[in-house]
C-alpha cells in the first residue's frame, strides 16, 4: 500500500519578524514627515563647538542609565542589568514613534512581564516610576524658580487669557473622572484594586533603602541630565543665556507639554523649548537653532540604533 503523505501544516504568519521591521518603518515615516527639521538641525552642527556637543551627547547617554536605575528602583524584584539598560535605549526610540509615554511604558511593561514580574505588580511599578519622575521634575523646577526667580518671563509662556480655559478643562476632567468612578461599579473596583496593589508595591520598595535611593535618585538625575544636555548645546552655539536659566527653561517647557499626545513630543517640545528659551532672554533665531540641534542629538541620532535595538529585543524575546 502506498503511503499517503500528510498535508503540511499551514505556515504561521511571521509576527515577530514583522514586529522587528516595524520600528525601522516608523522611523522612516517620522523622518520624512520632519525632514526640514532634520536638515536645519544637522546644518547647525557644522557651526557648533564640538566639545560642548560631545558633552551634550554624553549627558544624553547617561539619561538611559538614569532611566534604568529608576526602573529598577520601582520594583523589588532584581532585573537583569544589561537587558534593562538595552530596554531603556529601545524604549527611548519607541517613545518617539508612539504617543508620548505610551511607547516606553509598553516596552517596559512587556520587559518586566518577561522577567517574571506579575502584570499587576509591573503595572504598579510603572505607575510608581511615572509618579516619581513627575514629582522630581516638578520639584526641581520649583526649586530652581525659587533660586532663580528671574530666569523666565512667565507671562510670555502662556497666551493671554489661556489660564482660565486650562483651569476649566482640568476641573472638567476631575469631575468626569469622579462621576465615572461613582457610577461605573466595575471601573471603581478595578481602580481601587490597582491602587491597593500600587500602594503595596510602593511600601515594599521604600522598605528597601537601595531601591528607594535608586527610584528617587534616578528620577532626579534624569531631568538634570536632560537639562544639562540643552545647556551644553546652548554653550556650543553661543546662546547668551546662563546655563541654570536654560535648565529652568527646559524643565518649564517639558512640564508644559507633558500631556500633549504627540509621538515623543515631536513638534510640541520644539515649540515649547523655543518659547521658553526666548522667555529666558535668548534671541529667537539662535534659540531655534539651539533647540533643533538639541533635538537632533537627543532624538534623531539615537532613533535608528534605538529602533534596531528594539527590533532585536523583540526578535530575541527579551520583550
Amino acid at each position: 500500500m502506498t503511503a499517503v503523505p500528510l498535508p503540511s501544516p499551514p505556515r504561521r504568519f511571521p509576527v515577530r519578524r514583522v514586529l522587528c521591521l516595524l520600528p525601522l518603518l516608523l522611523v522612516t515615516v517620522v523622518a520624512v514627515r520632519h525632514h526640514s527639521v532634520l536638515a536645519d538641525g544637522f546644518g547647525h552642527l557644522r557651526t557648533a563647538q564640538w566639545p560642548w556637543l560631545l558633552a551634550a551627547a554624553g549627558a544624553t547617554c547617561l539619561t538611559w542609565v538614569a532611566a534604568a536605575v529608576t526602573r529598577q528602583g520601582a520594583v523589588v524584584q532584581r532585573l537583569p542589568r544589561l537587558r534593562l539598560l538595552a530596554t531603556q535605549f529601545a524604549a527611548g526610540a519607541a517613545n518617539h514613534l508612539l504617543p508620548t509615554g505610551l511607547g516606553a511604558s509598553a516596552v517596559n511593561l512587556r520587559f518586566m512581564t518577561v522577567c517574571g514580574v506579575p502584570l499587576a505588580r509591573s503595572s504598579a511599578a510603572l505607575a510608581l516610576y511615572l509618579l516619581a519622575e513627575g514629582v522630581a521634575r516638578v520639584g526641581l523646577l520649583a526649586v530652581l524658580l525659587l533660586v532663580f526667580p528671574d530666569a523666565l518671563r512667565l507671562g510670555s509662556l502662556l497666551p493671554h487669557g489661556a489660564v482660565g480655559p486650562l483651569l476649566a478643562a482640568l476641573v472638567a476632567v476631575v469631575v468626569l473622572a469622579a462621576v465615572a468612578l461613582t457610577c461605573v461599579r466595575r471601573l471603581r473596583a478595578a481602580v481601587f484594586s490597582f491602587l491597593r496593589t500600587a500602594l503595596g508595591e510602593a511600601r515594599s520598595v521604600h522598605t528597601c533603602p537601595a531601591r528607594a535611593m535608586a527610584l528617587w535618585g534616578g528620577s532626579l538625575a534624569f531631568p538634570v541630565l536632560q537639562a544639562a544636555g540643552l545647556a551644553a548645546v546652548g554653550q556650543a552655539l553661543g546662546l547668551p543665556v546662563p546655563a541654570f536659566h536654560m535648565a529652568v527653561a527646559y524643565l518649564a517647557a517639558t512640564v508644559a507639554v507633558a500631556l500633549v499626545p504627540t509621538p515623543g513630543g515631536i513638534g510640541s517640545v520644539e515649540a515649547a523649548l523655543i518659547v521658553a528659551l526666548v522667555a529666558a532672554g535668548g534671541p529667537p533665531a539662535l534659540a531655534t537653532a539651539v533647540v533643533l540641534t538639541y533635538r537632533v542629538i537627543t532624538v534623531w541620532l539615537p532613533l535608528v540604533p534605538g529602533a534596531v535595538t528594539l527590533g532585536a529585543l523583540v526578535r530575541w524575546k527579551v520583550i
